[in-house]
């Protein structure tokens, strides 16, 4: 379980494979030290397990569910990634319940400057959009974010400083791909309601 809250702007250091599995070794000199094999982390908001674990590197396996869910795979040596720990009991709820399970792919629309901030639009498929609400919660590239605003197919989340300059959000640019997740107490609402149960 995860909150949504970086912890570290890591760097890719290889991603080598195919679209059935690959392995990816991510700089990461703030959190490899306190890392062990088998802890879970979340890179750019997909839930991975550390199979490898050096002073300022980390190692994980990527499965072709992952590959084929996430925007991961697109990723090359040097780009930054959004990096969290697994929260510990009796860590701070900062953001909101992030499970690190990818729903789709989104991609950027637009970015608008907002005072020192930036509106971002991103186009959401609709298996994702069906859970927004203004003011609600959507996980983007592993980051806890409000939704600020709904159309038919794109969603507005206003960005502030401080998540453009430690989050890979601040170099974001239109047409980039971004992992999306949608709010998982949305979810467990919906399967709940009425007529909902069989689906």
């Amino acid at each position: 379980m995860f909150t949504g809250i970086v912890r570290e702007l890591g760097r890719i250091v290889s991603l080598e494979g195919d679209e059935e599995q690959a392995r990816l070794v991510v700089a990461a000199p703030g959190l490899a030290p306190g890392l062990e094999i088998g802890d879970s982390v979340a890179v750019d908001g997909c839930c991975l397990t550390v199979v490898g674990q050096e002073e300022e590197a980390i190692a994980f396996d990527l499965s072709a569910e992952t590959l084929s869910r996430s925007a991961i795979g697109s990723l090359g040596a040097g780009q930054g990634v959004n990096l969290e720990p697994a929260i510990r009991v009796g860590d701070p709820l900062g953001g909101h319940y992030v499970q690190g399970h990818v729903d789709a792919i989104g991609r950027v629309r637009s970015l608008v400057p907002e005072g020192d901030g930036v509106r971002m639009w991103i186009e959401l498929p609709p298996e994702v959009l069906r859970y927004c609400v203004e003011k609600g919660s959507l996980t983007v590239a592993g980051v806890s974010l409000t939704v600020a605003e709904l159309k038919d197919d794109e969603v507005a989340v206003a960005l502030i400083p401080h998540t453009l300059e430690v989050t890979t959000l601040g170099k974001a640019r239109p047409g980039d791909a971004v992992n999306l997740e949608a709010d998982v107490i949305a979810k467990y609402v919906e399967r709940l309601l009425p007529g909902r149960s069989e689906q």
